[in-house]
């Protein structure tokens, strides 16, 4: 999965793709780079982001969404947890949903089964602005697991297919780095749910955090974060740096002991 931000405070690129030309040409060399689905975000979900309203979340990714889904081979992903967003981005030809708060805000559940498409449910501890203020937990990989499968069982009872659920642990987002750790540590215990694991690590603070490499430098590292995450068993890898991943795991995969 590439990432397209059309944002002005993503963490790592924000502000590169404001010019509706220039994120047009950015999925087009997503897609040439070898990515399976583009995830377009309209709302930076960085600690310490600011809200952004309805109507200018709309504003930045549905034109978008209208024009890269013609020239691309490849599905589209909404990144956003209002369900008047999901709602638009499907009708503009979105056919998937990465929601950082699990279809938790009124109405999201409900968009989410009309709409029939798939939907990655992400853990989150608190909200953007706030969760690394102290992330408080007695076992990290049971508590993100048991509010995964809570959200997946809400999900079906309200008539969700359970094939079309994604469960995503949440990287960064309200957890330190020992907690991180500990919860990609546990990727097989998530796996072995039956879900398929979408894991966003790509250039994020804990792999700063591990190399002492500020966002230019945190590459090497992400790559090695993706090649473990896979062989973990996930089945989506959310990053910046799609040629550089799937080299990294072209590699793993030919050298891996028989």
């Amino acid at each position: 999965m590439g990432i397209l931000n059309v944002t002005p405070d993503s963490f790592s690129d924000g502000g590169q793709w404001l010019v509706r030309s220039e994120a047009v040409q950015h999925a087009l060399s997503i897609q040439a780079a070898g990515a399976d689905i583009i995830d377009v975000g309209g709302e930076s979900t960085r600690p310490g982001a600011k809200a952004v309203p309805l109507q200018q979340e709309l504003d930045r990714v549905i034109p978008l969404i209208e024009a890269i889904v013609p020239c691309l081979s490849i599905p589209v992903s909404i990144d956003t947890s209002k369900p008047e967003v999901m709602r638009e981005a499907v009708a503009a030809g979105a056919g998937m949903i990465n929601d950082v708060y699990a279809l938790r805000l009124d109405g999201a559940v409900s968009a989410a089964v009309d709409l029939g498409v798939p939907v990655c449910l992400m853990h989150m501890q608190g909200e953007p602005r706030v969760m690394q203020d102290n992330p408080v937990y007695k076992n990290v990989a049971a508590e993100v697991r048991h509010f995964l499968l809570e959200r997946a069982k809400r999900c079906e009872e309200a008539g969700m297919l359970a094939h079309t659920i994604v469960l995503d642990p949440g990287f960064g987002f309200g957890k330190t780095l020992q907690q991180n750790i500990a919860l990609f540590q546990s990727l097989p215990d998530l796996v072995a749910t039956g879900y398929p694991v979408l894991v966003g690590i790509s250039r994020k603070a804990m792999i700063g955090s591990l190399t002492g490499r500020d966002l230019p430098g945190r590459i090497p590292g992400s790559l090695t974060a993706a090649v473990l995450a896979v062989q973990a068993g996930a089945a989506i890898i959310r990053v910046h740096d799609v040629a550089e991943t799937l080299d990294a795991l072209k590699v793993a995969t030919a050298l891996a002991p028989g």
